[in-house]
């Protein structure tokens, strides 16, 4: 591919880029007027023509490792893997 190819492409996936954080910038704001509707009406659920809406407090235990390894050093060390993954960025 030459170099005229890859500006293109690079110029296309930026546009593609700015799109999608407009799309779900415009998408987390319907979210949050949704979830104020029903914050103001005290409903978890609610119903309309052909969708359900539910917005709901869920609790989860997790590991903490930063805590394990601020406590216990040597523990952390012994059970600590080393993972390789790849990233692709565009500046």
């Amino acid at each position: 591919m030459s170099t005229q190819e890859l500006d293109s492409k690079i110029a296309a996936l930026r546009e593609l880029q700015t799109t999608i954080d407009q799309l779900t910038a415009e998408l987390e704001a319907v979210k949050d007027q949704v979830k104020a509707e029903m914050a103001e009406r005290g409903e978890e659920t609610i119903i309309g023509n052909g969708w359900r809406a539910s917005w709901k407090v869920i609790e989860s235990s997790r590991f903490d490792a930063k805590a394990l390894k601020a406590a216990d050093p040597d523990t952390y060390a012994r059970f600590t893997i080393t993972t390789r993954t790849s990233r692709f960025c565009v500046n």
